[in-house]
This record gives structure tokens, sequence and C-alpha cells, in this order.
């Protein structure tokens, strides 16, 4: 029942824009931190960004930092990657994940969409 659906992906010039969309459904969305990774090919997993469960709060990895927006639509049950200035380098399947930190300890659990395809090139 928990899904994670990523959209948004395809080709872009470098210099472009994509936004990027995951629409949550089968879990309470409002209670999960909503993160970004992608996966370019023969690489490991990296960390994009994140947003706190109210929105409050953002963080981004140093590569797209200052071109990447991260935000989140509670009423709608969407996560949102607003990214400018795409460079070659950005090429990789981006993944939607939801965190859910249990409250008072350290641990965590997450769910993962199937990704979504982000190709840069001239």
């Amino acid at each position: 029942q928990v899904q994670l659906v990523e959209s948004g992906g395809g080709l872009v010039q470098p210099g472009g824009s994509l936004r990027l969309s995951c629409a949550a459904s089968g879990f309470t969305f409002s209670n999960y931190v909503m993160r970004w990774y992608r996966q370019a090919p023969g690489k490991e997993r990296e960390f994009v960004a994140r947003i706190a469960t109210t929105g409050g709060s953002t963080n981004y990895a140093d590569s797209v930092k200052g071109r990447f927006t991260i935000s989140r639509d509670n009423a709608k049950n969407t996560v949102y990657l607003q990214m400018n200035n795409l460079k070659p380098e950005d090429t990789a399947l981006y993944y939607c994940n939801a965190a859910y930190f249990l409250p008072g300890s350290s641990s965590s659990y997450s769910y993962w969409g199937q990704g979504t395809q982000v190709t840069v090139s001239s």
C-alpha cells in the first residue's frame, strides 16, 4: 500500500531546469522527513536534499546547493525538487525517500520510490 511515485524527469540541456515530483500514499506523509537521492551509472547512491516534516528545515548536498530547492506540500502528500542550472554531472536516476525516525531513539526506517531519470546533455 505504501507508494512513492516520482515524475518530472527527462532530457534537458546544460543550464536548463526541471522540477521533480514525488507523490506519496499509504502512510502519514506529514510524519516523515522527505529526501531526494540520486544514483549515476556505476556510482554510489548519494544524498541530494532533505526537508523536515513541517517543511521548516532543509539540507542540501554541497554539489547542488544554490541550484536545487526541495519543498513539500503536506496537503497534497507531495515533495518536489526544483533543479536549476543543471549540469551534465547531475545526470542520474533520482529517488524519493520517506524517512520515519522513531520517537526517543536514533532508529529509523524509510521507503523508496522507483526513481525518475534525469539526463543533462547538449
